[in-house]
């Protein structure tokens, strides 16, 4: 009775995860998409127990202490550090599957077919397992700032890539023939995925974070999907693809969104190099700072208010006054959006996150080509720690490495308001000739100070 129930338990989760990351395209059903999905892999790991030959107590040992580990991070990670959980998550799930490859190796020693169907799918669980588990760590070592957020580059260092693959694919063609016999084989594919890992991410610079999680996460899925093989397992086969496919799907959007192909942007060492105008010494003029009172004014007096958030914001934790202000906007009568470019912040989605944690209506989100046809309509653009993607330079300076990238045009608002700490530069480390221009002020200081200011004028 009990293996009859559990194929149908398999089958019903696998739905479960098909409809939960449907529910997920949308901001308005996602919260229930996750808890649709969470119920899938209740069921997964109830059919996973029900398994013959399975200790109980293991895995329930490892399930209460994963779910207790998440909850804790879930609570007591900052909004500010999610890209970087994000990339320890996409760690730990290559890190998995690898680690579920070796067991079965381990296991199927002396019974396994030479380049049988499980050795090679043992061979890719532990090749793509080890590139997702060390190319994530160093992705969350440079999204924590633990190591620098610059393209790490040295000489032949493609070569030295491709030197790494063609040895992978030697020790794989050779371990798939024997695996019996080869097991110093097998820990030379540990060993060198796990070196590939580190040197396919060093060279990619802190701008070009949100495309290379979005495609360890579809690393990570592979792995989990190849694994699935390995174990012969329905749903992580199921889990897996899904995962991998729209980690794919939403790599090449976020590439669109940069105007770049995905190969340019783990070769091509992105901010290894500054734009000319850089190199000159910047962008000449003089920025036009303003006090939040003179801002109060102008929002006051405003028929239109486009906020485009970035990374400023969630440092400064300003998410919440940030809605109060476009709500005290809205009953002054003006007419209040969020434009969000699909690449601010530092992971995918970040800025939706943000908002939809202060309850900010999904009906006022926009994305850049809705709002850049009425931009000259606006009365006021207020950037709030946003940088790279309201770079006016990736429109008209040809030598800026940001060019051809679609940015917010908040430089043809009637008044763009900046606030920022200071006129440094962004993530991509490329200066902004926004900060220069005749119809922008500057206000400096701490975002959720600077708000909360302007939220106590509204008041006053």
């Amino acid at each position: 009775m009990t293996k009859t129930i559990i194929p149908y338990l398999y089958i019903i989760a696998s739905v479960l995860f098909i409809f939960g990351l449907k529910m997920l395209g949308s901001a308005k059903t996602a919260r229930r998409g996750n808890l649709v999905s969470a119920v899938g892999m209740l069921l997964a790991i109830v059919a996973a127990l029900m398994t013959s030959g399975l200790s109980y107590r293991w895995i329930l040992v490892g399930a209460i202490i994963g779910s207790i580990i998440g909850g804790v991070a879930a609570r007591m990670v900052k909004m500010t550090s999610m890209p970087e959980m994000v990339g320890l998550f996409n760690g730990f799930g290559g890190a998995a599957s690898l680690l579920v490859g070796w067991a079965e190796y381990q296991k199927g020693i002396g019974t396994m077919d030479s380049f049988g169907f499980q050795s090679v799918a043992i061979y890719l669980t532990v090749l793509i397992g080890g590139v997702t588990f060390s190319g994530s760590m160093i992705a969350y070592g440079k999204l924590s700032e633990k190591i620098t957020g610059k393209p790490i580059m040295f000489k032949g260092q493609q070569v030295i890539n491709s030197a790494i693959l063609l040895a992978l694919l030697i020790a794989g063609i050779i371990f798939t023939t024997n695996p019996t016999g080869h097991y110093l084989a097998f820990i030379v594919i540990v060993a060198l995925s796990v070196v590939l890992g580190v040197l396919s991410v060093i060279p990619i610079g802190g701008a070009d974070m949100p495309v290379v999680i979005a495609l360890l996460n579809s690393y990570s899925g592979l792995a989990a999907c190849a694994a699935g093989f390995v174990i012969q397992n329905n749903v992580l086969i199921v889990s897996g693809s899904l995962v991998g496919a729209s980690g794919i799907i939403l790599t090449q959007i976020m590439c669109k969104a940069m105007n770049r192909s995905l190969a340019n942007v783990l070769f091509s060492g992105f901010g290894s190099a500054t734009s000319a105008s850089a190199a000159g010494g910047g962008y000449q003029g003089e920025a036009n700072p303003i006090s939040a009172e003179d801002t109060y004014y102008i929002l006051e007096a405003a028929n239109s208010v486009v906020f485009v958030p970035g990374y400023g914001m969630a440092v400064a934790q300003a998410q919440h006054v940030v809605r109060e202000l476009a709500e005290l906007l809205e009953e002054n009568g003006a007419e209040v959006s969020f434009a969000i470019h699909p690449v601010a912040g530092r992971m995918p989605g970040h800025m939706n996150v943000l908002l939809a944690e202060a309850n900010v209506p999904y009906e006022q989100l926009t994305v850049p080509d809705d709002v850049n046809p009425t931009m000259e309509m606006v009365d006021v653009a207020i950037v709030i720690g946003a940088n790279d993607v309201v770079n006016p330079a990736a429109r008209d300076d040809e030598q800026s490495p940001l060019y051809g990238m679609p940015v917010i045009n908040v430089d043809k608002a009637r008044t763009c308001i900046v606030l920022k700490r200071s006129l440094n530069p962004g993530f991509a480390g490329v200066d902004n000739p926004l900060f220069f221009k005749d119809n922008t002020r500057m206000l400096f200081g701490d975002a959720k100070a600077t708000i909360s200011a302007l939220v106590g004028e509204f008041k006053e």
